[in-house]
């Protein structure tokens, strides 16, 4: 039995979908799209999701705190937190200021579970869902210490072509994968909470 463990970008998965044109498919199940996307032959062991919360009130804080809430309502899932960093911004030529804020610590996340669950032996073959080419020297290093499989699964309108190099294989995620792997318009929280597919996204 070949164990598949899913390691997602939470990130790099939602702006390839949302830039391919995908945004009915945004109220995504990514651990049934794991489970989807393995081969005959193989078992998904377990999801692992890698995102940071969005700061500050708005739609898409909303929007992300109900996916999250969602995913905690599905067993085979665990997600790891980042966070947002924000720094000023200033115009050399009108000496204009703003803040921006950035996602960080989801590549570190991310290699060090892939590299942590090569060591503990908890799968044989690691599905990274992302484009993200600092995760290069992590998948090479599962591959050549641990001799695991570790094959990229690229998200809608992103690739790598140092994963390509670096990876056990790869493929592209299609839409008709991102469809079959959508959550239930509603889901009941165990406390009797419904969560509801946000309507942007219907």
């Amino acid at each position: 039995m070949d164990r598949v463990l899913g390691f997602v970008d939470g990130f790099n998965l939602y702006f390839g979908i949302r830039e391919a044109g995908y945004r009915s498919l945004l109220w995504l199940d990514v651990s049934r799209l794991v489970v989807g996307l393995c081969k005959q032959g193989q078992t998904c062991v377990g999801t692992r999701y890698f995102t940071a919360r969005i700061t500050g009130p708005g739609p898409k804080h909303e929007r992300q705190k109900t996916l999250l809430e969602a995913y905690e309502t599905l067993p085979d899932l665990r997600v790891h937190f980042g966070h947002y960093l924000t720094s000023l911004k200033r115009c050399s030529s009108c000496g204009a200021r703003w803040n921006v804020s950035s996602e960080k610590m989801t590549d570190v996340n991310i290699a060090v579970e892939l590299l942590s669950g090569a060591f503990l032996n908890e799968f044989d073959t690691a599905l990274v869902v992302s484009a993200d080419s600092d995760l290069a020297p992590a998948v090479e290093k599962a591959i050549q210490l641990f001799g695991k499989r570790v094959v990229m699964a690229f998200p809608p309108r992103r690739h790598s072509s140092l994963l390509i190099k670096s990876a056990t294989g790869y493929f592209h995620i299609s839409r008709a994968k991102l469809a079959q792997s959508q959550l239930p318009a509603t889901i009941t929280k165990p406390d009797g909470y419904v969560l509801r597919r946000p309507s942007p996204w219907a």
